[in-house]
């Protein structure tokens, strides 16, 4: 178990995620299939060619549910109770086949429950593109959100 218990989530720490992954078509596919989203920009190339991106899109949800993954190691694995929400989504930047992601999480809000017996914490969650730059120089920003979860405290194991 590599997750952290509530009370080693701290406000203001940022973790940044050591497991990166490269956006293959085949992911991109296979996940519009198991969704049912045949959305033309995602899986056509004649189509996407004629947008104003000039190629095909990973499909949205992939880049966050990627992002959720990714950064499960050092936050939530096998310290979690539940996931509670999933808020403020945005995609700032598109993500193409061949892409690489890496993600970080930063810690906004913790307080115990009700009956003290576990911990709510928020974390906003950053996607980038290391492969591309910002105007800075830096990795560029492809998707952000807020999750929510609900963590085991130390304590009561």
């Amino acid at each position: 178990m590599t997750g952290r218990y509530y009370e080693e989530f701290e406000v203001g720490q940022t973790i940044e995620h050591e497991k990166r992954r490269t956006v293959s078509e085949s992911d991109n596919q296979q996940f519009c299939d198991m969704t049912m989203n045949q959305q033309p920009l995602h899986l056509d190339a004649d189509f996407a060619e004629d947008t104003q991106f000039g190629e095909r899109l990973v499909n949205g949800l992939y880049t966050m549910s990627l992002a959720v993954g990714v950064s499960i190691p050092e936050t939530t694995d096998g310290t979690i109770v539940a996931n509670l929400s999933y808020d403020e989504v945005e995609h700032p930047n598109p993500v193409f086949h061949g892409d690489t992601i890496r993600a970080q999480s930063t810690v906004t809000d913790k307080r115990e429950t009700s009956d003290g017996e576990r911990g709510v914490v928020t974390m906003h969650v950053e996607a980038f593109a290391v492969n591309r730059e910002d105007e800075d120089g830096e990795d560029l920003l492809v998707c952000e959100f807020d999750r929510t979860v609900l963590s085991l405290k130390k304590e009561n194991q």
